[in-house]
């Protein structure tokens, strides 16, 4: 049999994939991760860092993600710039069509892959991002404690965000384009009686407005047609998040489509490793990427090992 061009091929540099690739390099592998975007992943949009274990002073996610990087490198892992459009396994190795027409070869796979935040595709929003405008409250949140915040979204994230927001601020108003929460009940009568929080049903957010930072949001009341501008300092958007699971459309998902491992990272396919925010999970932050990260580099050495033991000796 024809050897693999690597042991493992990581896909995502975000921080599930660089720690994965930084402790699949301890562990003696030839480590290629492929991102196609630049390494770090949403870590690169986070202002401070400062509730990930061990890191204080906080520091940047963009200075955090470098010295994953550097990390992973130091231990000999190899980056590609790239973007993998297919993904197959033929007999014990896998096959990754590349964008350029390029193909690479692993003996195991991990996919960090990550999700895609819903936005709503409206004048500030990207302008903003990073400087008020938000996709994660427990991220963000902190940064905004006593401030006017804006918390767009009637499901069951909006509803749990917007209620940990209001530990923070008692400013919290949440808007929703119809006229009831599509959240589960028990989560939108918490909210309902939130004296911290005011609901406001018919309400879309039309655009964000400011100049270095949020200052204002342009809304507009769909049952009456009328659009005005209020202040605020932080806008929080909860329009849903889809994993980017693409490219094993085969394996075992959750309902909302996230893939679902065991607890070593394993997905329904052997070899092939899920970890960070594609995969199935109750909890997504920086911290629980990494350590799943480090469980999936770790179970691939072991499934490797034993590849290579009954193929390769």
């Amino acid at each position: 049999m024809v050897k693999p061009d690597f042991d493992l091929i990581i896909i995502g540099a975000g921080p599930a994939g660089l720690t994965a690739a930084q402790y699949g390099s301890r562990a003696s592998l030839d480590v290629l991760v492929i991102e196609q975007l630049a390494p770090g992943g949403q870590a690169l949009n986070i202002d401070t860092l400062e509730n990930y274990p061990g890191i204080f002073p906080e520091k940047t996610g963009y200075d955090f993600a470098e010295d994953l990087r550097r990390q992973a490198e130091k231990f000999g892992a190899r980056f590609l710039s790239e973007t993998v459009v297919s993904l197959r396994k033929e007999g014990d190795a896998f096959i990754l069509g590349l964008g350029n027409g390029e193909k690479k070869s692993a003996c195991a796979v991990i996919l960090a892959t990550g999700t895609r935040h819903h936005t709503l595709n409206i004048p500030g929003e990207a302008e903003f991002y990073g400087r008020g405008v938000s996709y994660c409250a427990v991220c963000d949140g902190p940064f905004f404690k006593g401030k006017k915040i804006l918390v767009a979204g009637g499901g069951d994230t909006a509803c749990d965000e917007a209620q940990y927001l209001s530990r923070l601020s008692s400013r919290v108003i949440l808007i929703h384009r119809r006229e009831k929460f599509r959240a589960q009940k028990a989560l939108a009568e918490r909210v309902l009686h939130n004296p911290a929080i005011e609901v406001r049903f018919n309400t879309r957010l039309l655009e964000i407005r400011g100049e270095r930072q949020v200052a204002s949001v342009v809304l507009e009341r769909t049952d009456r047609g009328e659009t005005y501008e209020e202040e605020a300092e932080a806008v929080f958007i909860f329009a849903g998040a889809s994993p980017q699971a693409s490219l094993a459309p085969d394996l075992k998902t959750d309902e909302n489509g996230y893939l679902v491992t065991d607890q070593r990272m394993a997905s329904s396919l052997p070899g092939l490793f899920v970890a960070g925010d594609v995969r199935s999970s109750p909890f997504r932050q920086v911290v629980v990427a990494a350590g799943e990260g480090a469980v999936a580099a770790h179970s691939a050495a072991a499934y490797i090992d034993a590849l290579k033991d009954e193929v390769y000796r």
